[in-house]
């Protein structure tokens, strides 16, 4: 997957628990989870709103894109 979820590193940053922000943000820790591991094919907006406001950050300090394909390719192009 090329979108990356980087939620563990700002729980972390901001010395929050998984549990105290469901709580906040009113979502299953379930589906907490299934976000936090990358696991998501989707994300509300609405959850993303709520996410960016009781962690006190922009959408993009949450989700990073990555061009994996891009990566292997430079190495590969190399070898030969």
């Amino acid at each position: 997957m090329a979108i990356r979820v980087t939620l563990d590193r700002m729980l972390l940053e901001r010395r929050m628990s998984l549990t105290e922000l469901c709580d906040r943000v009113g979502i299953t820790m379930a589906n907490l989870s299934i976000l936090k591991t990358g696991k998501a094919k989707a994300v509300r907006f609405s959850t993303l709103e709520a996410l960016c406001r009781e962690l006190d950050c922009q959408p993009g300090d949450l989700l990073t894109y990555t061009d994996e394909p891009g990566e292997d390719d430079d190495e590969d192009e190399g070898a030969g």
